[in-house]
């Protein structure tokens, strides 16, 4: 029986190197797709210890960057021709910052990480996905945008160059946006057998030593935050059942919570017209990487 592939990005820490044990113990290899070689090293080895079956491997992607995702994708591409799960999990959202941060590339680092990034990656391995026997996209959005039901993408300013930054705006627009590419690409590939589902990240612990440069103020509500949270392994648990359970083989296109249950989202997520607006937008982006 042919060995599955899965990609997780920004697998070197929290849910995403949970999901790495998880699934590589499942029977599957994993790639881990870290931004910094040390820490995605460190992961490398630690994973390896953990697991019982399957096998893991360490390549680096900025998802901030296009040329560094055309990079991976190419090289991956090169020593593999067929995918069977793509794991959007890197993300960017530092508490830290108060004014909006550019790439190099000159786009939104949050912008870039939590939305185009993703996109950008599908496209270049569509072709390896659609190869498996049954291709899985999973993308991420968050339990908080809950808290703005009303919450729209700016299509004239999602990075922030006129209207006043805020990073949590920033965050929750692009799993916003998140959310509405995984209804849209659900629906684009629904004539194949590549399936596109959400995940809705809930509170989840964190390591307060990743954000060594938040106040004393944000550390004492962090810790208070996660005295209500789950950890990063019981998240994990529904990356796993998304991106492996025979069950899910056929459902596309919905929103699953922290019980691997389907949640809802906003009216404005659903409505294919504004989806479509949201893809138009996100398609200028990558009109000269494509």
């Amino acid at each position: 029986m042919t060995t599955k592939t899965c990609i997780i990005t920004g697998a070197n820490a929290g849910i995403g190197k949970e999901a790495a044990v998880q699934i590589a113990n499942q029977g599957y290899h994993v790639v881990l797709a870290c931004r910094n070689a040390a820490r995605g090293e460190a992961a490398l080895k630690e994973v390896q210890t953990r697991i019982t079956s399957g096998s893991v491997e360490l390549r680096l992607v900025d998802m901030s960057l296009q040329s560094s995702i055309k990079t991976f994708a190419r090289s991956f591409l090169e020593k593999y021709s067929t995918l069977d799960v793509l794991i959007h999990n890197a993300a960017k959202f530092d508490i830290a910052e108060k004014e909006p941060v550019f790439t190099s590339e000159g786009i939104e680092s949050v912008w870039a990480t939590n939305h185009v990034g993703p996109v950008l990656l599908t496209e270049l391995l569509l072709g390896a996905l659609e190869k498996s026997s049954q291709g899985r996209v999973l993308t991420v959005s968050s339990k908080g945008l809950l808290s703005f039901p009303f919450l729209k993408v700016d299509l004239k300013d999602p990075e922030f160059r006129e209207r006043k930054f805020s990073v949590a705006k920033a965050y929750y627009q692009s799993k916003l946006a998140q959310v509405m590419y995984t209804y849209w690409l659900a629906e684009r590939l629904s004539h194949t057998r590549v399936t596109v589902n959400c995940i809705r990240v809930t509170n989840v612990k964190i390591d307060l030593n990743r954000y060594p440069d938040i106040g004393r103020a944000a550390q004492t509500a962090y810790k208070l935050k996660s005295k209500f949270s789950i950890t990063p392994e019981e998240m994990a648990h529904t990356y796993t059942h998304v991106a492996t359970s025979v069950e899910l083989d056929r459902v596309t296109g919905k929103h699953f919570g922290e019980r691997n249950q389907p949640v809802s989202s906003s009216k404005y997520s659903r409505d294919i017209t504004q989806q479509k607006k949201v893809m138009a937008l996100t398609k200028a982006y990558l009109e000269n990487t494509l």
